[in-house]
C-alpha cells in the first residue's frame, strides 16, 4: 500500500472513530439525563468530560505502553472499560426510551380507536334493534291478514297498520338519526385508523424479526426482539469507536516510523519488492569498522540509506547501533524506537 493510501486510511479511521464516539456520547448523555432528569446540565457536562478523558486515556496508553508504570496501565484500562460500559448503558437507556415513547403513542392511538369502535358497534346494534321493531309490526299485520279470508280481515290489518303509523314514523326517524351518527363516527375514526396503520408499518420489521427468531409476534416476543436489537447495537457502538481510534494511531505511528530520521539514518521506501537498497560503502572501510565501542561507532554510516524492511524488522545492524549509542551515553533507552527497545534491553543485559 502506498504512503498516500495509508495516510488516507489512517485519517478515515480517526475521523470515523471520533464521529462514532461523538454519536455515542450524545446518545449516552440523552439516555442518562432520562434516568437522572433532575440534573440535566451536570449530566451533560459529566458525560462530555468523561468521553474526552476516555479517548485521551486510550491514546496515551497506546503511545506510552512500554514506559508507563504497571499501576497506571491497570487503572487506565479499568477506567476505559468501565466508561465504555457506562456509555453503553446510556445508549441502551436512550434507545429503550425511544421505543417506549413509540409504544406510548401507539397505545394512545389504539385506545382512541377502541373507543370509536365501541361507539360504532353500539350505534349499529341500536339501528338493528329498531329495524327488528318494524319487522315485528309487519309480522303482526301479516298474521291478521293470514287469519282472515274476508274483507274484515283486510280492514283489521289496515286499521292495525294505521295504529302503528306513529311508532313506525318515530322508529324510522331514530334509525335515520343513528345512521347519521354512524357516518359521523366513521369519519372521525378514519384519521385514527390511518395512524394505527402507520404504527403497524413502523413495527412491521420488528414483527418479521420476532417471527423469524421466535416464530410468533405477540407483545412479549416483540419486547424481547427490541431488547436484543438494542444489545447488538451497543456491543459494536462504543467499542468500535475505541478500536478505530487505536487503529488510526497505529497507522500514524507506522508512517512516522518509516519516514523519520533516526539519529541521521535516512530511511526510504524501496522502489519495488525485488529492489533492495544498498548501503553505500564508505571510502575508507577500515576506519569505519575498527571500533564498534567508540562514542559513535556508526558515524560514517549515519547518513547512509538503510533498507526499510531491515529497519522495520529490527535487524542486527540497527540493534548494534542502538546498543552502542546507549552505552556511549548519546542516547537514552526511551529514545530507542518502541519496536526495538525490547531487543536493545536484552542485548544490554547480556553485556
Amino acid at each position: 500500500m502506498s504512503k498516500f493510501n495509508e495516510t488516507l486510511l489512517a485519517y478515515l479511521a480517526l475521523i470515523s472513530g471520533l464521529a462514532i464516539s461523538g454519536v455515542a456520547v450524545y446518545y449516552s448523555v440523552v439516555g442518562l439525563t432520562a434516568i437522572f432528569s433532575a440534573a440535566t446540565i451536570p449530566i451533560i457536562i459529566m458525560g462530555v468530560a468523561l468521553e474526552i478523558g476516555k479517548l485521551v486515556a486510550t491514546v496515551w496508553l497506546k503511545q506510552n505502553w512500554l514506559i508507563a508504570p504497571r499501576y497506571i496501565k491497570i487503572y487506565l484500562m479499568t477506567a476505559i472499560l468501565l466508561l465504555m460500559v457506562i456509555t453503553s448503558m446510556g445508549i441502551f437507556g436512550f434507545l429503550s426510551k425511544a421505543h417506549s415513547d413509540q409504544n406510548l403513542v401507539s397505545s394512545e392511538v389504539l385506545t382512541q380507536l377502541a373507543i370509536y369502535e365501541e361507539k360504532i358497534k353500539t350505534t349499529k346494534e341500536s339501528i338493528e334493534s329498531r329495524r327488528r321493531e318494524i319487522k315485528q309490526m309487519d309480522e303482526a299485520v301479516d298474521q291478521i291478514m293470514a287469519r282472515s279470508q274476508d274483507e274484515k280481515g283486510a280492514e283489521k290489518s289496515v286499521a292495525l297498520r294505521k295504529s302503528q303509523q306513529r311508532d313506525r314514523t318515530r322508529i324510522s326517524q331514530e334509525i335515520e338519526a343513528e345512521q347519521k351518527r354512524l357516518s359521523e363516527l366513521n369519519n372521525e375514526a378514519a384519521p385514527i385508523q390511518t395512524q394505527v396503520r402507520k404504527v403497524e408499518a413502523e413495527v412491521g420489521p420488528l414483527k418479521y424479526i420476532a417471527a423469524f427468531v421466535y416464530g410468533k409476534t405477540d407483545q412479549t416476543v416483540l419486547e424481547k426482539s427490541v431488547t436484543w436489537v438494542i444489545i447488538l447495537l451497543i456491543v459494536v457502538f462504543d467499542p468500535l469507536a475505541i478500536v478505530l481510534l487505536l487503529a488510526s494511531q497505529i497507522t500514524f505511528q507506522n508512517l512516522r516510523f518509516t519516514s523519520a530520521e533516526v539519529n541521521g539514518l535516512q530511511i526510504e521506501e524501496p522502489k519495488s519488492e525485488k529492489t533492495v537498497s544498498k548501503i553505500e560503502e564508505p571510502e575508507n572501510k577500515d576506519t569505519n569498522n575498527q571500533n564498534l565501542e567508540s562514542i559513535d561507532p556508526w558515524s560514517e554510516f549515519s547518513k547512509k540509506k538503510v533498507n526499510l524492511n531491515k529497519f522495520r524488522t529490527g535487524g542486527d545492524f540497527l540493534i548494534d547501533y542502538f546498543v552502542n549509542m546507549v552505552q556511549s551515553g548519546q542516547m537514552n533507552i526511551e529514545q530507542v524506537p518502541l519496536d526495538s527497545q525490547d531487543k536493545v534491553k536484552l542485548r544490554l543485559n547480556e553485556k
